[in-house]
Protein backbone atom coordinates (compact mmCIF):
# COMPACT_ATOMS: atom_id res chain seq x y z
CA UNK A 1 0.00 0.00 0.00
CA UNK A 2 1.22 3.29 -1.01
CA UNK A 3 -0.83 6.09 1.03
CA UNK A 4 -0.35 9.53 -0.04
CA UNK A 5 -1.65 12.66 2.11
CA UNK A 6 -2.91 15.70 0.69
CA UNK A 7 -1.29 18.16 2.14
CA UNK A 8 1.95 16.49 1.67
CA UNK A 9 1.84 15.65 -2.02
CA UNK A 10 3.45 16.84 -4.71
CA UNK A 11 2.01 19.76 -5.83
CA UNK A 12 2.59 22.17 -9.40
CA UNK A 13 1.15 25.78 -10.00
CA UNK A 14 1.22 26.06 -13.72
CA UNK A 15 -0.77 29.44 -12.96
CA UNK A 16 -1.99 31.88 -10.55
CA UNK A 17 -4.74 29.92 -8.90
CA UNK A 18 -4.62 26.78 -11.52
CA UNK A 19 -3.28 24.33 -8.92
CA UNK A 20 -2.59 20.77 -9.23
CA UNK A 21 -2.05 17.77 -6.54
CA UNK A 22 -0.66 14.54 -7.73
CA UNK A 23 -2.63 11.80 -5.75
CA UNK A 24 -1.90 8.03 -5.16
CA UNK A 25 -1.03 6.42 -8.54
CA UNK A 26 1.36 4.32 -10.54
CA UNK A 27 3.00 3.63 -13.73
CA UNK A 28 -0.35 2.09 -15.53
CA UNK A 29 -2.39 5.50 -14.39
CA UNK A 30 -2.15 8.54 -12.21
CA UNK A 31 -4.45 11.27 -9.95
CA UNK A 32 -4.63 14.94 -10.74
CA UNK A 33 -6.69 17.03 -7.94
CA UNK A 34 -7.09 20.16 -9.46
CA UNK A 35 -8.46 23.76 -8.85
CA UNK A 36 -8.71 26.45 -11.54
CA UNK A 37 -10.46 29.76 -11.13
CA UNK A 38 -13.21 31.50 -12.91
CA UNK A 39 -11.99 32.05 -16.20
CA UNK A 40 -8.99 30.29 -16.56
CA UNK A 41 -7.94 28.18 -19.16
CA UNK A 42 -5.39 25.40 -19.30
CA UNK A 43 -3.54 25.68 -23.06
CA UNK A 44 -4.67 23.77 -26.47
CA UNK A 45 -2.54 20.64 -25.71
CA UNK A 46 -2.99 16.68 -26.56
CA UNK A 47 -0.75 13.93 -24.89
CA UNK A 48 -0.37 9.65 -25.24
CA UNK A 49 -2.48 9.14 -21.85
CA UNK A 50 -5.72 8.64 -22.13
CA UNK A 51 -7.36 11.12 -19.63
CA UNK A 52 -11.00 10.98 -17.57
CA UNK A 53 -11.84 14.75 -16.31
CA UNK A 54 -14.28 14.45 -13.35
CA UNK A 55 -15.53 17.38 -12.37
CA UNK A 56 -16.20 17.49 -8.29
CA UNK A 57 -17.00 21.30 -7.95
CA UNK A 58 -18.03 24.25 -9.71
CA UNK A 59 -18.27 23.81 -13.66
CA UNK A 60 -15.79 22.73 -16.16
CA UNK A 61 -15.91 22.90 -20.04
CA UNK A 62 -13.53 20.82 -21.95
CA UNK A 63 -13.26 21.16 -25.58
CA UNK A 64 -11.52 20.11 -28.30
CA UNK A 65 -10.86 20.97 -31.85
CA UNK A 66 -14.56 19.51 -33.04
CA UNK A 67 -17.11 19.65 -29.81
CA UNK A 68 -17.32 20.84 -25.87
CA UNK A 69 -18.92 20.02 -23.07
CA UNK A 70 -19.71 21.11 -20.12
CA UNK A 71 -19.23 19.60 -16.60
CA UNK A 72 -21.12 20.44 -13.50
CA UNK A 73 -20.62 18.06 -10.30
CA UNK A 74 -19.92 14.46 -10.72
CA UNK A 75 -19.94 14.57 -14.63
CA UNK A 76 -17.09 13.34 -16.38
CA UNK A 77 -15.43 13.17 -20.07
CA UNK A 78 -13.07 10.36 -21.46
CA UNK A 79 -10.28 12.17 -23.50
CA UNK A 80 -9.25 9.85 -25.93
CA UNK A 81 -4.79 9.57 -26.67
CA UNK A 82 -3.42 12.64 -28.18
CA UNK A 83 -7.24 14.10 -28.35
CA UNK A 84 -6.55 17.96 -28.55
CA UNK A 85 -8.36 19.66 -25.85
CA UNK A 86 -8.37 22.36 -22.91
CA UNK A 87 -10.02 22.94 -19.60
CA UNK A 88 -11.98 25.87 -19.00
CA UNK A 89 -13.90 27.06 -15.81
CA UNK A 90 -16.66 28.79 -17.34
CA UNK A 91 -18.39 29.09 -13.74
CA UNK A 92 -18.50 32.12 -11.37
CA UNK A 93 -16.89 30.26 -8.70
CA UNK A 94 -13.46 28.13 -7.68
CA UNK A 95 -13.83 24.78 -10.11
CA UNK A 96 -12.65 21.81 -9.00
CA UNK A 97 -11.66 18.09 -10.31
CA UNK A 98 -10.06 15.04 -10.87
CA UNK A 99 -7.90 13.99 -13.65
CA UNK A 100 -7.39 10.13 -14.25
CA UNK A 101 -4.83 9.44 -16.65
CA UNK A 102 -3.70 5.79 -18.27
CA UNK A 103 -0.93 5.36 -18.57
CA UNK A 104 0.44 7.46 -15.66
CA UNK A 105 2.10 10.46 -15.76
CA UNK A 106 3.96 13.00 -14.27
CA UNK A 107 4.28 16.69 -13.77
CA UNK A 108 7.70 16.32 -16.44
CA UNK A 109 4.56 16.97 -18.93
CA UNK A 110 3.89 20.66 -17.83
CA UNK A 111 7.14 21.24 -16.63
CA UNK A 112 9.24 20.02 -19.31
CA UNK A 113 7.27 21.97 -22.02
CA UNK A 114 5.57 18.83 -24.02
CA UNK A 115 2.58 20.94 -23.95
Amino acid sequence: MKPVDFDDAETYEPDDGWRRVSMAGSDQFSFEWFEKPPGHSSPMHDHENEQVCLCLEGELTVATEDDDVTLERFDSVLLESNEAHRVENTGDELAVGLDVFAPGRSFDFWTDGDD
